[in-house]
């Protein structure tokens, strides 16, 4: 049965009704047809009308979303190049994206948040263990021993003055990090010989390695200059920790070897020492700040527990690599790559 024959059999019942109730009371067939007649014309366009305007207009929107979620045909042509064939499982699909994109955020904070309490931590300790120290340098001298035992208390001061040092190493480096880490450090790159840098670290860094009997050798592919591209203040940072890493670590009456080997577009320099060497689990952490593979030797020859972490900032500000090799008990190697001239 369709809309207009629903109408059309409501106006002859209620026509049919109104006649019927005037032929009752009147009993004049005519005047019956007549009423009959009009009521059923007038009802029929009375309800065809507001059927047509209140009802039947919804009922037909909302039938054709149906009819278009259904079949998708007319909803592709208005929706053009974003239509989908599955627009509810596109929907299921972007929920389960975007709980996705935020399980790994979640996760990326709490990340963030692990490694910022053990920064804090670790640079709290840092920090005590030379402050410490100096306090009770002072105290035993300010308790008189500068006039009962004036060699002992210039060792203090000594000691002291050590771990002041240390203090501004420490002060020194984080400012370094910080800055290279927040991108204010910019690389001013110029061309410069390496071999002649390379010279120029030993010969400030042999004074130190004599203390610690530890023998250092250069060995250069050749004599000629070899030019890279990098900062060159930068990168003499880089071979000074790296070698004073190599002295502090090495074993006495050690050596370290510096060698620079010519690639097709890059320089590789290492930096080779036959001292203690790393565990192979350690291997993949000697870059992270304030990691330290051995605790009690490491804050007792001093240092920041910061130099390899600054070492792999300035490389990786450059765009090279970093590495490091070890075997316990035989040595150590670190390189890193520059950019040819």
């Amino acid at each position: 049965m369709n809309f207009r024959t629903l109408i059309l059999i409501i106006s002859l019942i209620f026509s049919l009704l109104l006649a019927g109730m005037n032929y009752y009371y009147e009993r004049h067939l005519p005047t019956f047809a007549f009423i009959a007649i009009i009521s059923f014309v007038l009802s029929f366009s009375l309800l065809n009308y507001v059927f047509q305007k209140f009802v039947y207009e919804r009922i037909k929107a909302v039938y054709k979303l149906i009819h278009n979620l259904k079949l998708g045909k007319e909803l592709k042509d208005a929706l053009g190049d974003h239509k989908s064939d599955d627009p509810i499982g596109d929907a299921e699909k972007e929920v389960r994206d975007w709980a996705k994109q935020k399980t790994i955020e979640i996760n990326q904070l709490k990340a963030q948040e692990k490694f910022r309490k053990e920064f804090l931590s670790n640079i709290s300790h840092e920090f005590k263990t030379p402050l410490f120290a100096i306090q009770g340098y002072i105290e035993t001298l300010q308790d008189g021993m500068i006039e009962d035992n004036p060699e002992m208390a210039v060792s203090f001061l000594n000691k002291a003055a050590r771990n002041l040092d240390r203090l501004s190493y420490l002060i020194h480096d984080l400012d370094e990090i910080a800055k290279l880490e927040s991108g204010q450090v910019i690389v001013s790159k110029e061309k410069f010989d390496i071999q002649t840098l390379v010279r120029e670290t030993i010969d400030y860094l042999e004074d130190k390695a004599l203390e610690n009997n530890i023998s250092l050798k250069f060995l250069p592919k050749n004599n000629h200059p070899i030019l890279v591209k990098a900062d060159r203040k930068k990168i003499q940072q880089v071979l000074v920790n790296l070698i004073d890493n190599s002295i502090k670590y090495g074993t006495k009456g050690g050596k370290t070897q510096i060698s620079t080997i010519p690639l097709i577009d890059q320089i590789l320099i290492e930096i080779t020492d036959n001292g203690q060497g790393i565990e192979e689990k350690n291997l993949s952490r000697v870059f992270e700040r304030f990691f330290r593979t051995d605790k009690s030797r490491s804050r007792d020859i001093g240092g920041s527990g910061l130099g390899l972490a600054i070492v792999k900032h300035i490389i990786e500000a450059h765009q090279q690599n970093v590495h490091v090799r070890s075997t316990e008990g035989i040595g150590t190697t670190f390189s890193f790559t520059l950019e040819k001239a």
